[in-house]
């Protein structure tokens, strides 16, 4: 095994040129940009970043693309990159200044750097961004640093070199775009921005040396360990699999995913044109979930320990077994139960068992079986049934009881042993807040019974197009009115102080108590429209000093309305 080492400039520019190129057994990038923030602060500091692992092959190996832009065209020799993508691809973004491509939609990577940071930066691990940030999918406050005010979250910003890039901070003088950094070559225009116009002012060489330094970032040297030709692609796979695991840097599939496709060459185009055709579905479900439900259907359990034993036929065979249950059990979900997006699941596992259940009939059902199906669907996904504990361990239950016997009953039954009861009681909803899986329910059972928006008379919908239309959950006493009375966040956002409005509607409302607000959405649209969303009509629950009360008879009314969307009274009593 040959080595060398590449400053990271050299390697951006070989990932330009298609000089290196991803292997098909690779996963796709999957960094949220708060990853890309720590590389940064971790190569600012001088810390040690890892190696890189490639191969240099003349077999025709199979590749996928890279997520950020390459000249591929070209039939010169390359390296296959094994370990390192997710740095590489990232500073590539940063250093280049173009977005990151995953699976269909592109998005930036903008890092921000404080010119003004402490001299001896702390060892600072929060996740929490702005909530301007560009990229949503970063930002993940906790209770306490969502109730902190913006001078609170200045100061911990401040503390820090790089942060995600908000619009607040970037309108600050001494916060500075990192890709622009790189990008430019004179600090003239950082500095001018942060009002330094003269060499005799003091921050003018701390600033220099600073943006000197973050510059030098792409002079780190990477050791890049190179896998000897004669190597073949199952060892080469090997290896993959050996190195990702020590780590735990990679998940069971995409370690499977290599497995897969060293024994089926060019199964990932195959596995992606079936995603594709998935999502076109309107079911994203990214290809974990459908290499998840390739292997429940050639082991008939989900776990990927068994991979590296199955033939190239057998794949094959249970790949198209597998495309015929997740077509059945997408089917199902959007035209018998009214789940048109994988928002309204608990777990997309459920997806899998709907799939082997179908398999396992034929895919000839009768009225009852499919009526009892769909109640076994929505109790097990307001229950949560593959979101406690070992989600995996209740999977291969239901998947060896579908097995064994072929009938609801069993997965009824498992359900039942593992949650007490099958009924929805109000102390089910106690405590609960937006993430619980009663709250996807909730949802589902107003839209059923034509519940719409108080302003615009739109049905609720996750698919209204527009901010003014967009579907929002709205605190029927607002946060501000609770705060201001002292009640901690786990009340104020209790499941049953939610409902479903527009954008435009919620923002109308903005901080009025219900007992000023409530009286008027009645006059305009009837006490029977807040009905179908179980609000109570009684006025004299409208007030803060009667929200317990609002609670506990909400509460009352959504376990009802859930039961009855449930038929839990039809279909439940057997179970």
């Amino acid at each position: 095994m040959g080595q060398q080492d590449l400053r990271i400039h050299e390697l951006v520019t070989k990932i330009e040129r298609g000089d290196i190129r991803l292997p098909e057994m690779q996963r796709q990038y999957v960094w949220q940009q708060t990853r890309v923030r720590d590389l940064l602060d971790s190569l600012y500091r001088g810390y040690p970043s890892g190696t890189i692992l490639t191969w240099e092959t003349d077999e025709g190996v199979a590749t996928r693309d890279f997520a950020v832009g390459q000249d591929a065209s070209e039939q010169r020799s390359f390296q296959l990159l094994l370990d390192g993508q997710q740095r590489l691809t990232s500073l590539s973004a940063i250093l280049r200044g173009e977005p990151i491509h995953v699976r269909g939609r592109k998005r930036p990577i903008d890092i921000l750097f404080n010119l003004e940071h402490p001299e001896n930066l702390e060892e600072i691990t929060e996740v929490f961004e702005d909530e301007e940030a560009e990229d949503d999918t970063d930002a993940d406050p906790d209770e306490s640093t969502a109730d902190a005010s913006e001078d609170e979250i200045l100061k911990r910003f401040d503390r820090m070199a790089f942060v995600v890039h908000s619009n607040k901070l970037a309108k600050l003088p001494h916060w500075v775009s990192v890709t622009k950094v790189f990008k430019e070559s004179s600090d003239t225009p950082f500095l001018k921005e942060a009002g330094v116009t003269s060499m005799e002012d003091p921050r003018y060489d701390k600033y220099t040396a600073r943006l000197k330094r973050l510059r030098d970032i792409k002079d780190y040297s990477y050791r890049v360990h190179i896998l000897d030709r004669d190597k073949s692609y199952e060892e080469v796979t090997e290896i993959f699999v050996r190195v990702n695991s020590l780590g735990a840097k990679l998940r069971s599939s995409d370690l499977a995913l290599a497995q897969i496709t060293a024994k089926w060459r060019d199964s990932l185009s195959i596995f992606q044109a079936f995603e594709a055709e998935c999502v076109d579905l309107e079911f994203d479900l990214g290809l974990s979930i459908h290499l998840k439900n390739l292997v429940a259907f050639a082991t008939g359990q989900s776990r990927f320990k068994t991979v590296g034993s199955l033939s190239k036929e057998r794949l094959e065979a249970a790949w198209e077994d597998a495309k015929k249950g997740m077509l059945f059990a997408l089917n199902f979900l959007r035209s018998n139960v009214g789940i048109d997006s994988p928002a309204l699941l608990s777990s997309p596992f459920i997806i899998i068992t709907l799939a082997a259940y179908g398999h396992s009939k034929g895919y000839h059902l009768s009225p009852e079986e499919s009526a009892r199906l769909r109640y076994w669907v929505l109790v097990a996904n307001a229950k949560a049934r593959y979101s406690r504990g070992s989600s995996e361990t209740f999977l291969d239950q239901d998947l060896a009881a579908l097995r064994r016997d072929q009938n609801i009953d069993g997965l009824l039954q498992l359900l039942k042993t593992q949650v007490g009861r099958l009924e929805v009681l109000p102390s089910d909803l106690e405590n609960r807040n937006s993430r619980s899986a009663y709250f996807k329910t909730m949802f589902m059972a107003f839209r059923k019974d034509d519940a719409r928006d108080w302003r615009d008379q739109l049905v609720i919908s996750l698919k209204h197009s527009g901010a003014q239309h967009a579907l929002q959950f709205h605190h029927v006493f607002p946060q501000a009115v609770l705060k201001k009375a002292n009640l901690p966040s786990q009340k104020i956002n209790d499941i049953c102080n939610l409902t479903f409005i527009s954008g435009s509607t919620n923002r109308r409302i903005s901080d009025k108590e219900p007992a000023v607000y409530l009286p008027g959405v009645i006059e305009k649209i009837g006490a029977e429209e807040l009905g179908k969303q179980c609000i109570p009509t009684n006025d004299g629950l409208w007030k803060v000093d009667d929200y317990e009360s609002f609670l506990t008879t909400r509460r009352e009314l959504v376990a009802e309305r859930l039961n009855q969307f449930l038929e839990h009274d039809k279909w439940g009593v057997a179970a």
